[in-house]
């Protein structure tokens, strides 16, 4: 479903790689829809210290995000989009070649460049938006907007999807996301705030926007004796159980709402937001109901432990186990690229891992390139085993690569999952 999008931007030229970050992991908890992230200096070297906290960012924010960035060849798109941004916004008032953004959009498509348009006076140009259109610019991020009917019909006459970069100063919220081609709303004034709420009053407002709405009515669920629904709750990433609570309808309700897991305490007898006094929220990613309708299985993003014992997870103890070879890919390669990291900054003696890191890139490089050759060998061979032990040589050889180039399984995924 396509929805109006409150958009966390951050001037990105005066602020510490640390901060961005920070700031771009706040406005992601805090409900944000994406991210508009910039910084137009001219100045390479800067330029270049941007584009690696934009790599952070991607690392360790779920947010898709767009970059505003100076560009003056090609090359800076390139860089821009493989840090894992969505798009790059470019400042008309600095191109000086159009003939960069056509040769990028041929390359990365129609989706990935949109025109930051200083004066409004340009976008009142019909002609120039309609130029924008037929070069494959994807839309429009404007400033400095003054609601007029002139302007509404500018924006619908441009046919293109547009950003407004609004501090809500001036302008209303309400207002700015209902004109006509508006698909987002990029704002600092939710810095710090709850945007969730915002998105609440949009949408009692009916304005489309993303909250949690729940396909049953919590009257739907059978409850226990007590008139609760027991909740599993895991991380959403790894699928790792971290506990198990209760809810009654109102805590039901406040979790929708807020975002947030919220449970009730039998114990206090009382709402009990998750992370309220230890800073251990757990930020809703996926809400889902057993085939009885009694239980629900809550996958969240885990801020620190889930356990009030310091443990993440409240799943420590063993009181059985029967010996079994764990086979999740994603466990297992997680698994084997920390051995790999752990030989990295802590060699061992007779390791061959230590050896090919100590013969550096050139060596691991020439090790993937034969161990690629050996899987093309091997798959002409109708014997699947000798593939299989090719496969698993060539992406031990790999990791190694991944951690002498300082990647990690996440940074692959989320690029694989950008693909889908």
């Amino acid at each position: 479903m396509d929805y109006k999008k409150i958009i966390g931007y951050i001037n990105g030229e005066n602020e510490i790689d640390t901060s961005i970050v920070r700031k771009a992991i706040e406005y992601a908890n805090n409900g944000a829809d994406s991210l508009f992230i910039y910084n137009y200096t001219r100045d390479e070297v800067s330029r270049e210290e941007f584009l690696k906290t934009m790599k952070m960012v991607a690392k360790e924010c779920e947010l898709p995000f767009i970059i505003g960035l100076f560009v003056e060849r090609f090359e800076d798109i390139k860089k821009a989009l493989y840090t894992g941004a969505d798009r790059v916004v470019v400042k008309q008032a600095l191109i000086k070649d159009d003939k960069v953004l056509i040769e990028a959009i041929d390359r990365f498509g129609n989706d990935k460049i949109m025109m930051e348009i200083d004066s409004i006076g340009d976008f009142k140009n019909y002609n120039y938006t309609q130029y924008l259109k037929e070069i494959g610019i994807y839309g429009v991020l404007l400033k400095h907007v003054t609601i007029s009917d002139k302007l509404k019909k500018n924006m619908l006459k441009a046919d293109m999807p547009i950003i407004i970069r609004d501090s809500l100063i001036r302008n209303d919220l309400m207002e700015l996301m209902t004109l006509e081609n508006v698909e987002g709303v990029a704002t600092n004034y939710f810095e710090g705030k709850d945007i969730m709420k915002a998105k609440r009053v949009l949408h009692d407002n009916k304005v489309t926007v993303n909250v949690f709405e729940s396909t049953l009515k919590f009257s739907d669920f059978k409850k226990n004796s007590d008139g609760m629904v027991p909740v599993i709750t895991q991380d959403y990433k790894t699928g790792e159980v971290l506990m198990l609570a209760y809810m009654t309808e109102e805590a039901f309700q406040k979790t929708l709402e807020t975002g947030k897991m919220t449970y009730y305490s039998r114990s206090r007898k009382e709402l009990w937001c998750k992370g309220e006094t230890s800073g251990h929220f757990q930020y809703v990613k996926h809400l889902m109901i057993d085939c009885d309708s009694d239980t629900i299985l809550a996958k969240v993003k885990q801020i620190g432990a889930a356990c009030h014992t310091g443990n993440r997870t409240c799943f420590f103890t063993d009181l059985a186990k029967y010996e079994y070879d764990a086979v999740n890919p994603l466990n297992v390669f997680n698994d084997v690229f920390n051995v790999i990291m752990d030989r990295k900054m802590h060699p061992k003696e007779g390791s061959y891992t230590n050896y090919l890191f100590d013969k550096g890139i050139d060596k691991i490089l020439k090790k993937c390139g034969e161990e690629a050759t050996e899987i093309v060998i091997a798959a002409k061979n109708p014997d699947s085993e000798e593939l299989k032990y090719e496969i698993a040589d060539f992406m031990y050889h790999m990791m190694v690569l991944m951690a002498e180039c300082g990647l990690d399984w996440e940074d692959v995924t989320k690029e694989l999952a950008h693909r889908r």
